[in-house]
């Protein structure tokens, strides 16, 4: 084996389970574990990354109680149908060669209170920002009953056949919940000191351990750093993991941070490996026993790092997983992987109001059952109009499907506006997704052509394709405010192509291009020491809090609601990083003109207001473009539109990639059955587009 990869692809052990390599698939809700397919898309979605060379994988939390589902599509063991689609999920996955784990659950205060009509239960009578509801206190009577419940939870789990259990005991549920003096006022045998509030996480491993035998592995989940003022001392928690390992538990999983934290610790913004000295303290307490870090880790190459210098055993990788179903697979052979970007957008932020999971860069997530399309037996002269994220998806499937793509960009370089996206804070990864599909289109043989617009003269060009996908995009949306012209109004992408922004910087809009610029121009780009500044930032680490920002960001917007359209995870940990960094947003305005001075307005009270500013920003909305696809309808040629250059209004990336993705199938389902023979030869390619697979830099009055 190569060195790159010496500790990742090194096998290991769970008390008796052999595990082939050192990446976990964490858990992740999937909101697929309650629908009425018998198991069968649940199956597939495992199954798909146990032969992608996922190794142990854990399953989305199992409620071991109806009181302790998280909400409606959280799967209750008690329920008969759910146990079945657990059966066959555990046959489809050991015939696909892989490990699965169940998880299991109790949401205690953090479960829905309209969910199944069952009031939520905690250790205390403490309301929950999170599911907006105050719990009733357990009384002790009942959580003997729930402990008994994980156990005989545990007992099904190595009934129905799964090679080990996790139990939940992290991220603010009902274990955490009795840990934690925030949420563990009792003064009884369950609470009252340090001892008495880990209790009952150690009778419900105890009890676990005692169910499934000495043979069975048993990984506990908890949380090593609440991130809660007032939340769990270190050394309490320290004492929690020796007591677990005492209690019965093979491995111990890492978890970070609560749902009710004001720190935030899976989004985007939190910098890839920041909390790994979390698990190494856990793993100095506990010895020789297993313990698995998590939270933000979407490469293998980082997990290697990790694991040669931290003395941890396992990394958890879970969204990563969503990403790229081969993520293991493709990092053997030193393929091109497709690296989760930590939007949460079609993820957790989905799971959180009880959606079917997917993923932004990979639409296919969650939709295994959908046949990919089979290669072809007429392959196809396409031409994919645009290298943006739905372009990039379009020409990725058509030339998986076996078509012959030619890839047209106007820009001189792939990835339409997540190339904007990937000079913000936090979002430096969006320039990997590039770098994937820019490798894995190589591979395909898809012909790039960078610094390429299709205009009128090109007619003749788009009538020798057999179809084409118009992922044109969208243009910035132009703003009737006199003086929008002056020399230092900017658009949005002036502003983001760097070196353009000075001095007070005053930006029209209020959505998440212009949250993302404000947050570009008071943080600036990202720096070598992102976790020292992170942890710095949260009082997380000795030293002063970084630097306020060089720039002066006035944010101005009509509405009522900044980034009304960002996602519920993210929203918050964005807005709140503006305003740490000074960031001054001013809604419910009227623009009246734009002068040298700065920007003229009447602000929500009526009042006439000048906000001083030496750049002036237009981040105002974009609209469809409307050239290319007019061109295509003059060539007369089978087309489809995708993407932004189709409808512009409430466009955002998820959306892109997966129209992008489904283009395929009207491909197949319209134009193959259309297609004359001449448009399946290699005959009439035009000598100037080189050979198959090659990136084309061309200038703006270059042809092919």
């Amino acid at each position: 084996m190569a060195d790159e990869f010496r500790h990742v692809f090194r096998a290991g052990r769970i008390g008796s389970l052999h595990i082939p390599h050192r990446i976990v698939m964490g858990a992740m809700h999937l909101g697929l574990e309650t629908r009425e397919d018998g198991g069968a898309a649940l199956a597939a979605f495992y199954a798909e990354r146990a032969r992608g060379g996922a190794g142990l994988m854990i399953t989305g939390g199992a409620a071991v109680s109806v009181a302790g589902a998280g909400g409606r599509g959280y799967g209750v063991l008690g329920d008969v149908a759910f146990r079945d689609r657990l059966r066959r999920v555990v046959t489809t996955v050991h015939d696909a060669g892989g490990l699965i784990a169940l998880q299991l659950f109790h949401a205690g205060r953090y479960a829905s209170p309209t969910a199944f009509g069952v009031s939520p239960v905690a250790p205390s009578a403490v309301h929950s920002r999170f599911s907006g509801s105050t719990p009733q206190a357990l009384t002790a009577a009942q959580i003997r009953a729930t402990v008994a419940d994980f156990a005989r939870a545990a007992a099904l789990g190595r009934e129905l056949g799964f090679d080990a259990v996790e139990i939940m005991g992290s991220e603010g549920y009902l274990v955490d919940q009795f840990l934690s003096p925030l949420t563990n006022l009792r003064d009884d045998e369950w609470g009252g000191d340090a001892r008495r509030r880990r209790r009952f996480g150690v009778e419900v491993t105890r009890a676990a351990r005692e169910a499934t035998g000495a043979d069975f592995p048993i990984v506990v989940r908890f949380t090593g750093l609440d991130l809660m003022a007032g939340g769990t001392p270190h050394a309490d928690v320290l004492d929690f993991a020796r007591s677990l390992v005492a209690a019965g538990a093979d491995a111990l999983n890492v978890g970070v941070g609560w749902h009710e934290s004001p720190v935030p610790s899976v989004q985007a913004i939190v910098p890839p490996g920041a909390w790994i000295s979390v698990a190494a303290a856990v793993k100095a307490a506990v010895g020789s026993t297993p313990v698995i870090a998590s939270n933000r880790v979407n490469r293998v190459g980082h997990a290697e790092d990790i694991l040669a210098t931290s003395g941890l055993d396992f990394v958890s990788m879970a969204r990563p997983f969503l990403a790229d179903p081969e993520l293991i697979t493709r990092s053997r052979r030193r393929r091109p992987v497709n690296v989760c970007i930590g939007c949460n957008q079609a993820c957790i932020d989905r799971s959180l109001v009880d959606g079917e999971v997917s993923c932004m860069v990979n639409p296919r997530a969650g939709r295994e059952l959908t046949a990919l399309p089979a290669r072809s037996a007429r392959q196809l002269r396409l031409a994919v109009i645009g290298g943006g994220p739905a372009g990039l998806q379009a020409a990725h499937a058509l030339a998986s499907a076996g078509h012959r793509v030619d890839l047209y960009e106007a820009a001189d370089g792939l990835g339409g506006q997540f190339r904007l996206a990937g000079r913000v804070p936090g979002k430096a990864d969006y320039h990997a997704t590039i770098d994937y599909f820019t490798a894995d289109l190589d591979r395909l043989g898809v012909r790039m052509h960078v610094g390429r617009p299709i205009g009128a003269g090109d007619v003749p060009l788009l009538r020798a394709f057999a179809g084409l996908i118009v992922a044109s995009g969208v243009r910035p949306r132009r703003v009737e405010i006199p003086g929008a012209d002056l020399p230092h109004v900017l658009t949005y992408p002036q502003a983001f192509a760097g070196g353009a922004l000075r001095g007070r910087v005053a930006i029209i809009g209020g959505g998440g291009i212009a949250v993302d610029l404000a947050h570009l121009a008071a943080r600036g780009p990202e720096r070598p020491d992102e976790i020292e500044r992170f942890l710095r930032t949260y009082g997380l680490a000795a030293g002063p809090a970084p630097a306020a920002a060089e720039l002066e960001v006035t944010i101005l917007h009509r509405g009522p609601r900044i980034g009304p359209r960002l996602g519920r995870s993210s929203r918050w940990a964005v807005l709140a990083d503006l305003r740490r960094h000074g960031v001054r947003i001013v809604s419910g305005v009227r623009f009246r003109r734009i002068t040298s001075d700065g920007v003229h307005i009447v602000d929500a009270a009526g009042a006439d207001a000048v906000v001083p500013a030496d750049t002036v920003v237009i981040a105002a909305g974009q609209t469809a473009d409307g050239v290319v696809p007019a061109l295509a309808r003059q060539a007369g040629v089978w087309h489809r539109v995708v993407g932004g250059a189709r409808d512009a209004d409430g466009l955002d990336a998820v959306r892109a990639f997966a129209e992008g993705f489904a283009v395929t199938a009207d491909v197949v389902a319209e134009l193959e059955q259309l297609t004359p023979a001449v448009h399946t030869t290699r005959a009439g390619r035009d000598a100037a587009q080189g050979r198959s697979g090659q990136l084309l830099v061309q200038g703006k009055a270059g042809h092919g």
